[in-house]
């Protein structure tokens, strides 16, 4: 790979796994993404658009498999909490088979979540990484 500030090359590294992980029991692997058509980023800009407001889930929601939320005692529809060593936050859970086994997906258009990913950027472009962490995942009662 080459560097374009210093036009050297240096090795590709292999892709960091969810670190960081909270205290107590860590239950899943948080990944982040696009969650609806008509929201991009953090809202920065399309917030603004009244149009583009009505078609974005005013709550917060997160996607987890039938079986994780079963074990952690997870209902469709219920609270759930999610907790990484830099934050925490509440959204509304999903159960589906979309996401796999240990994995939980949280769109990444709401502020919150990206105060639960890692605080690590690429060296060369400075571009965060919001993809993934490590997460504790529970149901609030």
């Amino acid at each position: 790979m080459e560097s374009a500030a210093a036009g050297t090359t240096t090795p590709p590294t292999a892709a960091a796994g969810p670190t960081s992980a909270p205290e107590g029991a860590v239950n899943a692997v948080l990944l982040t993404g696009r969650g609806s058509s008509a929201q991009w980023h953090t809202q920065s800009r399309t917030a603004k658009s009244a149009i583009l407001r009505k078609l974005h889930p005013k709550q917060c929601w997160v996607e987890i498999h039938p079986q994780d939320a079963q074990r952690l005692g997870i209902k469709d529809g219920d609270t759930a909490r999610i907790v990484s060593r830099r934050g925490a936050m509440q959204a509304q859970a999903r159960v589906t088979a979309t996401v796999q086994r240990g994995q939980v997906f949280l769109p990444m258009h709401y502020a919150e979540v990206n105060t639960l990913t890692l605080n690590i950027v690429d060296p060369v472009s400075r571009q965060p990484s919001y993809k993934h962490c490590a997460v504790k995942m529970e149901s609030v009662r």
